[in-house]
């Protein structure tokens, strides 16, 4: 990669590279994923913070200039589109605004969604096997 755009091996690498109010915000989602999916995988993947469970990506997060961009796939978007449709975002992706306090809460289910679909996904997958 260019100077201008670094390579991450870890999140604490992706993290450290922000303000504080910054690494703030990124440390309350890694925080919550982890309680919510205490046993995903942490790793980093399209240069973004990720979590895996079942070899499945379950969510990246990501900071920018003006918004947190948090992706949960296009299933984690639909599933909550009602709640998500006061953000900006697209198939796949939210952006919270720095000017507003991270929806925690929101955040929280569309990670238990993903959970409970990659484990879902998992479980058909090894039935299909048998």
């Amino acid at each position: 990669m260019e100077a201008n755009n670094p390579s991450f091996a870890t999140i604490d690498e992706y993290i450290a590279q922000f303000q504080p109010e910054i690494q703030d915000r990124l440390q309350q989602i890694r925080k919550l994923v982890r309680e919510v999916a205490p046993d995903a995988k942490e790793k980093i993947s399209y240069q973004m913070p990720t979590f895996e469970t079942n070899g499945k990506n379950l969510v990246h997060f990501a900071a920018f200039k003006k918004h947190i961009g948090f992706y949960p796939t296009p299933s984690g978007t639909e599933e909550f589109a009602e709640e998500l449709s006061v953000y900006k975002g697209g198939k796949g992706s939210v952006q919270f605004p720095l000017n507003q306090p991270l929806p925690l809460d929101l955040i929280r289910r569309i990670v238990l969604f993903r959970v409970a679909e990659n484990q879902r996904i998992a479980e058909e997958k090894a039935a299909k096997k048998r």
